[in-house]
């Protein structure tokens, strides 16, 4: 696993040139995430290390003034730049909550479909992260996991796959790239 220098921290907020450029919407838009997800109206939603939004906003778009976005990040900086960009926006229909993965900050069983996009390897206890996510599925609901290279704190897919496992996630579907690739992991049991 490759880390940053010190270990894995967070992507620091004065990157997100780094998150929202060209390269990273050809191997990892947000329309096509949300796509492969099925996110429609009325859909409950977690953006787990929602970072700026790139994923929230699209999100809240989509699933409209009938559901809900819930954008997770333990960094303030990311959280009002979000914020910033949903008030110009003029979206009312995401929350943003500040905590960490793994936590237990997390509802139970409030959402329909989460995401970890480029987050799973900034994350020190990456089981208790899963779990966190499993909790707050609803019985049937997605979590989708996309990596992306050259990221720092990349996983590969199969420890991706050994991490869901343990936590009681049933994968539902590989889909590769070249230099990216997304598992959506179901949950269909109470959590491990």
């Amino acid at each position: 696993m490759l880390v940053w220098r010190f270990g894995p921290f967070p992507c620091p907020s004065w990157l997100v040139p780094l998150l929202e450029n060209p390269y990273v919407d050809a191997v990892a838009g947000a329309e096509r995430l949300l796509d492969r997800a099925g996110v429609g109206p009325g859909m409950q939603v977690l953006d787990a290390g929602c970072g700026p939004g790139r994923l929230t906003l699209p999100a809240a778009r989509r699933v409209g003034p009938g559901g809900r976005v819930v954008a997770f990040d333990l960094q303030p900086a990311m959280l009002e730049r979000l914020e910033g960009r949903l008030a110009e926006a003029g979206l009312h229909n995401v929350e943003c909550i500040r905590g960490g993965l793994g936590e237990g900050a997390l509802p139970e069983a409030a959402f329909d479909v989460a995401f970890l996009v480029t987050v799973l390897g900034e994350v020190p206890d990456k089981e208790a992260a899963l779990r966190d996510i499993h909790h707050a599925l609803r019985l049937g609901g997605r979590l989708c996991v996309t990596e992306v290279l050259p990221d720092p704190h990349y996983q590969t897919v199969r420890r991706v796959r050994a991490l869901a496992q343990r936590v009681g996630f049933r994968e539902e579907r590989y889909l590769p790239g070249w230099l990216s690739f997304t598992l959506e992991l179901g949950k269909y049991a109470p959590p491990a």
